[in-house]
């Protein structure tokens, strides 16, 4: 028997009280033995939850599950990367205890040195859960894929951003009412601004990125950028250049440094990654044997992160036990930052004052900064307010394509800054 006591009973640890519940003899006989839930702890007793806590033993404090005799595994589902959910992780590896956990906060911040601690006290630090929900994106990556070399990850990684791009997309909704309707729905929470402004995202590409790279997981490394100045306008004008425009995290090594970015991006609707639609998250992988991979399936919610818990709950029964970011926690390095010199497409979306000798200026900043351009649309007659420009460029700098769009938005024909997002090859 395996006896487990859960953290944190949120839309997810309820999900896993019912799961379990629900297919007790096929994971009895997937796992090889029985796991039993034998406690729980959550801030609200007398709350009422969708699962059976009938016959599991509560704690009020989550610290004390660390330390109950007869607990093989803690579930911890608190979140967040501060106490008492880091507390709690630590407690449980050195209480030798095995450690399940979806929280990417937690591993993108603390990653390197729970990895330590479960080496250290032979126990299995698992997390299946912490990215794109129900998508087997760490085993595949930590198991499936042990022997190639991985070039790249890209990847949707929240769901709610998805689904606040695509309802702009789709009906021209402004930013601020797709954002009700997914708040709505369950999409996104009453504060969206982990989400929204990219920092959900970052934590998820920097876990990736530890094991794509051997790197040691460090989300304040990774550069973000949120979807909150992205306009109807701009998914407008992504479909007349065939595209859509999606949240991407992007993990890739250059010369032997690390880039890690966050920031929405226009995607050629001839990519996958452009038709992954709603609240559904996509990872797409590049191998040096295997090739070019994306898995695709629902990226939060109850069922599809209680799905992944459960999964590693059944690893640690079979025994299934391997270093928590594929290689020892010795080997993870701290990978140099690679400067912003990436060579690509862009889109730049100009709000300007509608007079003659505009795109002259703009075209004059983007000479001197050696970048040439691809197209240019206007849409749109104004004497008194702005109109909007779009800008598609040849490849160039990232670097200079930064400069440049700081010196545009100097310009005095140019009302606000410009929407600068680069372009998926």
């Amino acid at each position: 028997m395996l006896n487990i006591a859960i953290a944190g009973l949120g839309t997810v640890g309820a999900g896993v009280v019912r799961m379990l519940r629900a297919n007790t003899e096929l994971i009895t006989a997937r796992a090889g033995k029985p796991i039993t839930i034998k406690a729980v702890s959550a801030r609200d007793k007398n709350k009422k939850r969708d699962c059976d806590l009938h016959g599991i033993e509560w704690v009020d404090d989550p610290r004390k599950l660390a330390q109950m005799p007869g607990i093989d595994v803690v579930v911890e589902l608190i979140g967040g990367a501060s106490d008492p959910a880091r507390e709690l992780a630590e407690a449980t590896l050195n209480n030798g205890k095995h450690l399940v956990t979806a929280n990417k906060a937690l591993l993108a911040t603390h990653g390197t040195a729970l990895a330590q601690l479960a080496e250290k006290n032979k126990k299995q630090l698992s997390y299946e859960a912490s990215v794109a929900g129900g998508i087997p994106i760490i085993k595949t990556m930590r198991e499936a894929l042990a022997g190639n070399r991985i070039t790249s990850v890209r990847g949707i990684l929240n769901g709610t951003c998805n689904y606040i791009l695509t309802r702009m997309g789709q009906s021209g909704l402004a930013f601020d009412a797709a954002l009700k309707e997914a708040q709505q729905k369950g999409y996104a929470e009453a504060d969206p601004s982990a989400d929204i402004d990219g920092h959900d995202t970052a934590h998820k590409i920097a876990i990736l990125a530890a094991l794509a790279f051997g790197a040691a997981p460090d989300a304040a490394s990774v550069t973000v950028a949120g979807i909150r100045n992205i306009e109807p306008v701009d998914l407008q004008f992504a479909e007349e250049f065939s595209s859509r425009i999606r949240l991407l995290g992007i993990a890739r090594l250059m010369d032997g440094k690390l880039e890690q970015h966050v920031c929405p991006v226009l995607v050629p609707k001839s990519l996958p990654l452009a038709q992954v639609s709603g609240a559904l998250n996509a990872v797409m992988l590049q191998g040096d044997f295997a090739g070019d991979l994306m898995l695709e399936g629902q990226g939060a919610g109850s069922d599809p992160t209680a799905s992944s818990v459960v999964s590693d709950i059944i690893d640690i029964a079979r025994g299934n036990f391997t270093h928590a970011f594929g290689v020892p926690a010795s080997k993870l390095k701290k990978l140099d930052k690679a400067a912003a010199q990436s060579t690509q497409r862009y889109y730049i979306r100009l709000k300007v004052k509608d007079k003659p000798g505009v795109v002259a200026d703009i075209s004059a900043v983007l000479r001197d900064e050696a970048i040439s351009i691809e197209s240019l649309l206007q849409r749109g007659r104004s004497a008194t307010d702005s109109v909007s420009v779009v800008i598609i460029t040849h490849p160039a700098r990232s670097d200079a394509i930064h400069r440049a769009a700081d010196k545009i938005a100097r310009v005095g024909t140019v009302v606000e800054k410009p929407c600068l997002l680069p372009i998926e090859e």
